[in-house]
């Protein structure tokens, strides 16, 4: 025999797959290869990852589908084909693979679920979860999840006999599911209720117990009775938000009257019964931690006379007071009497006005003369202020100040010095400066922000917008302020053109003294 041919002979035969048989997928491969059978463990397929688990796990479903198939096929006409290779028994029928998800424990499923409604809030998140399984949808009906929900007809916004049917048509929804989901519910919204809010509010005085804030913007038609059974079957209740709403003073009142001394926390819309609902506060509320009162879209002419020192008398525990874009002015104190208790607690006050404003230094003086804690102080619009009456406050450690004024400089007399006197007693702890607008001279400013200079880490925003400051000053500023994030120079005349806007990280602010370093000097 020929050498060729005998090596061909000693050749091993290939193994020939059985005809009819189907190649092996990889998925088997890779199943028998990391997890074989008797090893005690099993494979966990989902839609990005593959687990090897301990314990015998269920049986394959592709597996049983080949099997099923396999059994079912009939033989192929013809000559009989070659003997299939043996083949490893099927293993035992368990049922369809239920999925990952019905083998996470309960608790942990409710812990997920927790983690993204504090990122996103319940709605939509569970409601969605909810329609994937059984038990994804006990998992999303926990008490506990559903602590902060806001409620919005579908169709808000729309023709009014559109707008009623939505409501009622949610309010049947609300009437399933809030005795189920509601009974640990704190904070509750309600917005763009027109004609069943009431009915709401019935519901959540029945199932909502522990309710410590609520929430009403653009709703309408509220009744005195049904604040009043809400604060008696929600004894935490303590926090009450009426903006934008059209709701009765007597409702309001009443409610005070019955929360009395738990009220922490108010925001109002001005109108011409808050005199009615102050007066209620000041003799009801000695607890009340926070007072907003703003303005909505039709502003009143009529201003607001706030009683200082019976605020004082009757709130001694406020911390923030706000006064929004509002026209007010102090209760006449009369001859002699001597200034009230003040605030020892307040720590944050807002003035901001778009318009025009009666705060000067000596009301002021009156508001804040008790107050050495303060932290925020927001006077944006109020052009009667000078730096001489801030810096006899007896604030030493402001961290916010807010001095702008948007609008209104060029029919006003500024002042163009005294910028100094503010940053020489806040500038170890101012962390945010606005002066947007002020007509301080460049010297006045420069002077000012002199006193950052010597690695001063704690500024991060400075608003310059509409001021006379220079580039020279700008450059020390940002070279002291490692931290400076925020810095406005729009319409600043005194600047190189193409440096006149806002800079916002830090980044930013650093290309801008680059270019504040490599451009020549502005023309005066």
């Amino acid at each position: 025999m020929a050498p060729g041919a005998a090596r061909r002979a000693r050749r091993r035969p290939r193994r020939v797959s059985p005809a009819g048989a189907r190649p092996r997928a990889a998925e088997d491969w890779w199943w028998e290869r990391l997890a074989p059978s008797g090893s005690g463990f099993h494979l966990l397929q989902s839609d990005s990852m593959l687990l090897v688990l301990p314990g015998p796990g269920p049986a394959r479903a592709r597996v049983q589908r080949r099997n099923a198939r396999r059994a079912q096929r009939l033989p192929l006409p013809g000559p009989r084909a070659p003997a299939a290779w043996p083949e490893a028994e099927p293993e035992a029928q368990r049922g369809p693979d239920p999925g990952w998800g019905d083998r996470i424990p309960m608790e942990i499923l409710v812990q997920i679920f927790g983690v993204l409604v504090a990122a996103e809030g319940p709605v939509p998140f569970l409601g969605r979860a909810a329609r994937v399984c059984r038990r994804w949808h006990e998992a999303a009906s926990q008490p506990e999840l559903w602590h902060t929900v806001t409620l919005a007809p579908p169709v808000a916004g729309r023709p009014a006999k559109g707008g009623a049917k939505a409501e009622k048509k949610f309010l049947a929804s609300l009437e399933r599911f809030m005795p189920h989901r509601f009974s640990q519910l704190q904070s509750l919204t309600l917005l763009h209720w027109k004609c069943q809010v009431q009915a709401v509010l019935k519901l959540a005085s029945e199932f909502c117990p522990r309710l410590t804030f609520l929430k009403l913007s653009d709703c309408h038609g509220v009744a005195p009775d049904t604040l009043v059974m809400l604060s008696k079957a929600c004894p935490q209740l303590h926090s009450l938000d009426l903006q934008h709403s059209t709701v009765e003073s007597a409702a309001v009142v009443s409610f005070l009257e019955e929360v009395g001394s738990r009220m922490h926390r108010l925001w109002l819309t001005y109108s011409s019964q808050t005199t009615a609902i102050l007066g209620t506060l000041l003799g009801s509320c000695p607890q009340l931690r926070v007072l907003e009162v703003g303005t909505g879209i039709s502003c009143s002419t009529t201003p607001l006379q706030l009683p200082v020192e019976a605020l004082q008398k009757g709130c001694p525990q406020l911390q923030v007071l706000r006064l929004l874009n509002l026209a007010w002015l102090p209760k006449p104190a009369g001859r002699g009497t001597a200034l009230g208790p003040g605030f020892p607690g307040l720590q944050e006050l807002c003035l901001a006005s778009s318009t025009y404003n009666f705060v000067s230094n000596e009301v002021l003086g009156r508001l804040l003369h008790g107050s050495p804690g303060l932290r925020l102080l927001d006077l944006r619009g109020c052009a009667r202020i000078t730096p001489a009456g801030l810096y006899h406050l007896p604030c030493q450690e402001l961290e916010q100040l807010y001095l702008g004024l948007y609008g209104l400089s060029d029919r006003l007399t500024l002042a163009k010095e005294g910028s100094a006197l503010l940053t020489q007693k806040w500038y170890r702890t101012l962390r945010e400066l606005d002066l947007s607008g002020q007509g301080f001279s460049e010297k006045d400013l420069e002077q000012a922000l002199a006193a950052f200079r010597g690695s001063h880490l704690v500024l991060c925003s400075l608003n310059l917008r509409g001021t006379r400051v220079t580039a020279g000053t700008i450059s020390s500023v940002i070279s002291s302020c490692p931290g400076l994030a925020y810095l406005n120079l729009e319409s600043c005349r005194c600047l190189p053109r193409g440096l006149k806007r806002a800079y916002r990280g830090q980044e930013e602010v650093q290309r801008c003294l680059e270019q504040l370093l490599t451009s020549p000097p502005s023309p005066s």
